[in-house]
């Protein structure tokens, strides 16, 4: 069983439609939506939910009123202001460090977990996809990403999937480094702009540098910047990274999302053509 993760230096580089174009080019597949912060492979692949589970993060401290003694130890401890004079916590300026509850004389705080979410598998016109939703600023997305992936690997196990098709996070952060650890391969998706690159080497140095996964490149919208996609292309040789592919700019690409369809159904032109070398590309490389 191979994971293929497709990530990006920063998002709305094209991440998600190449995902879902290689959810419909793979055979005997799961598909995971690790973007949880701003989770979007759903709104192509239409999943029919069939399992769903809340995810729990974090914690808040509350005070019980009947309890409280109006001593004031809390308000002197907490670095973050997050309690009143009437002794009322902030749920947002609440860091959930606990150091109130630590130290309250009459132990008249609560610290429950916060309900951050939900995570959910379903069933798409391509096979099984686990995917979630993280609650507005909520953190700890990077925790919600492992659980989808760990569900998706145990899916994939059950099933007996040579595939997981992962949409990853973007950037480099916690989120991303929950998507790639561990994973077969890594698709990094760029544009042929100067952030474009900056990002993209961040990301590789990430992937290929730190966790020395199997990393490949592909540039899209390359034909915007035909100077700036050679650089990016001689930057992948210079550094042994796989290049796997240059995808032009072309509006079927909206035309399909607004239909709810991948590339690969809605035409079978010259992007979806570049999109299936590429999944061919990397399937020989791993």
């Amino acid at each position: 069983m191979k994971e293929i993760v497709i990530i990006s230096g920063k998002g709305g580089t094209g991440k998600t439609t190449i995902t879902a174009a290689f959810a419909a080019l793979a055979k005997n597949k799961v598909m995971a939506d690790c973007d949880v912060d701003a989770a979007d492979l759903h709104l192509i692949l239409s999943p029919d939910i069939q399992h769903e589970e809340d995810f729990y993060s974090g914690k808040t401290a509350f005070i019980r009123e009947n309890d409280c003694t109006d001593c004031g130890k809390c308000l002197e401890v907490c670095q973050f202001a997050a309690i009143s004079p009437d002794f009322i916590v902030d749920p947002v300026a609440c860091e959930g460090c606990g150091v109130c509850v630590y130290f309250c004389p009459v132990d008249a705080i609560d610290f429950n977990e916060n309900l951050s979410g939900s995570w959910f598998i379903s069933n798409t016109r391509f096979g099984t996809m686990v995917h979630a939703r993280l609650g507005i600023a909520e953190e700890n997305s990077g925790k919600l990403v492992t659980l989808v992936r760990r569900q998706a690997k145990l899916l994939a196990e059950k099933q007996n999937a040579d595939y997981i098709i992962v949409d990853g996070a973007p950037g480099i952060g916690c989120p991303v480094i929950s998507s790639i650890t561990g994973a077969n391969a890594v698709l990094v998706v760029t544009e042929p702009t100067l952030s474009g690159r900056h990002d993209l080497e961040r990301v590789v140095s990430l992937a290929a540098g730190h966790f020395q996964i199997h990393t490949f490149v592909c540039v899209n919208k390359y034909d915007l910047n035909a100077e700036m996609t050679d650089q990016i292309e001689g930057y992948c040789q210079e550094n042994n990274i796989g290049f796997v592919g240059k995808i032009p700019y072309d509006t079927i690409v909206t035309d399909a999302m607004v239909q709810a369809k991948t590339i690969i159904e809605f035409s079978d032109g010259v992007i979806a053509k570049e999109i299936g070398i590429m999944w061919e590309k990397i399937n020989r490389s791993i």
